[in-house]
């Protein structure tokens, strides 16, 4: 099994190249915080939040999926040169149609240098 990293709060980190390898490295979910149930929805994952990613040919995002709790909903693959072979802040959006009470979202990332990387969970109310 593959080691899973988290986004620490980046405020409590004293280095800023520590602060720079948590921040690329991790995938921050954008959305509003209630769906309509029945309803497309659409969900943003973007690379970093303050510092890009690499897109070199042996360390780039290869991928990016959403999951809602343990259930995959959707997942983008990217082979390197996507970005254009530059720092930038890979990002995808994903359209889904929620259904139940709640959505508990969480964004994973593979860097093919520093692995799996996941979000802080995202939860979604559902309105009928």
């Amino acid at each position: 099994m593959p080691t899973i990293n988290r986004y620490v709060d980046i405020d409590t980190v004293e280095r800023e190249s520590k602060k720079d390898y948590i921040d690329r490295h991790s995938p921050f979910i954008h959305c509003d915080n209630s769906a309509k149930e029945g309803e497309m929805f659409s969900v943003t994952i973007k690379m970093g939040n303050e510092y890009s990613h690499p897109d070199d040919y042996d360390h780039f995002i290869a991928n990016m999926a959403l999951y809602n709790g343990e259930t995959l909903l959707a997942r983008a693959d990217f082979t390197p040169g996507t970005l254009g072979n530059i720092k930038a802040h890979a990002t995808v959006t994903f359209n889904i149609i929620p259904t139940g009470n709640k959505l508990k979202l969480v964004a994973h990332a593979y860097c093919t240098k520093h692995g799996i990387w996941e979000s802080t969970p995202v939860v979604v109310e559902i309105t009928k």
